[in-house]
């Protein structure tokens, strides 16, 4: 069975300062979508999910939607507010509940395996060809692409990352969410409460591209369920259900493992908007050497 794409684009880029998701920057105005939708058709990609605010439907399809449905079939969830039977949502919530609740808003398109990637990040054909192999060869092993973090953070701000740990086999033990990682000097130190922790450049970091089988939503749907009853409580207005948290429980609880695939391409990311030049520079050296046509759609 094909593996299917599922996109995370219900974020509305805070830091960027607007809809990061659909700033052009490709030489004929194409946005980072874009590419991420080219690169999964070519590697056996057919059926693309957007996950999107229900209020951006309109200007998601006029933008890339419409478009990328001419080469794959395209399908909409809308990450909402609500919560499962017996949850209330806390007072003066606004902040949406994290990436693992927006896969929860796609399951009723996933009958197969399925990949999740942010709509803001550039990965790279080789990370969609791996993954797709991965998937299509019906490993019962759930899968990440991992990238060295050097290669993941910005020169204009603080980026979150889940911070991996692999055993000897290549397989995740574990993975942390580090919020706020910067820059320092020649070297990258996580922010936390009690001061600044250096970290190694070359640390394997989740970029948010995860490759399950369909069996894992039931076990996302219980995760989601211990996140609102012991994580929300604690900061009821800007707590998140992270798909790394998810992925961390399918490993602790035994129910999967997690393979940790790598790629030889670079990351680009827009994070703020300072980002945008460096991502444009660098996707016009590669439509320039032919690694994309001229015009993806």
């Amino acid at each position: 069975m094909r593996p299917i794409l599922v996109v995370m684009a219900a974020g509305m880029g805070s830091r960027f300062g607007g809809m990061k998701q659909i700033a052009p920057v490709g030489p004929h105005g194409e946005i980072i979508l874009d590419y991420a939708c080219y690169d999964a058709i070519r590697a056996g990609y057919e059926k693309i999910v957007f996950v999107i605010k229900k209020e951006n439907e309109d200007l998601f399809r006029e933008t890339a939607g419409d478009r990328i449905a001419r080469k794959a079939d395209v399908y909409y969830a809308f990450q909402e507010q609500t919560l499962p039977q017996g949850f209330e949502i806390p007072a003066g919530r606004v902040k949406p509940w994290g990436t693992g609740h927006a896969v929860l808003s796609a399951a009723p398109f996933l009958d197969g395996p399925f990949t999740v990637t942010n709509a803001d990040d550039y990965y790279g054909p080789a990370a969609y060809r791996a993954m797709a192999e991965h998937l299509i060869s019906s490993s019962p092993d759930a899968a990440m692409v991992g990238y060295a973090l050097k290669n993941t953070v910005t020169e204009n701000g603080s980026v979150s990352r889940g911070v991996c740990d692999r055993d000897k086999d290549g397989y995740l033990l574990r993975v942390t969410e580090k919020t706020r990682i910067e820059k320092r000097g020649d070297g990258i130190v996580s922010v936390e409460p009690d001061g600044e922790k250096p970290l190694d450049p070359e640390t394997v970091v989740s970029m948010n591209f995860w490759g399950f089988g369909p069996g894992a939503l039931d076990s996302f749907r219980e995760s989601f369920l211990t996140f609102l009853r012991e994580k929300l409580p604690e900061n009821p207005l800007k707590a998140e259900f992270y798909l790394p948290a998810a992925a961390q429980d399918l490993i602790d609880r035994g129910l999967a493992r997690v393979k940790v695939l790598t790629s030889p391409d670079a990351w680009h990311g827009v994070t703020y908007r300072e980002d945008r030049e460096e991502v444009m520079s660098a996707l016009a050296a590669m439509h320039g050497a032919g690694l994309y046509p001229e015009k993806l759609f």
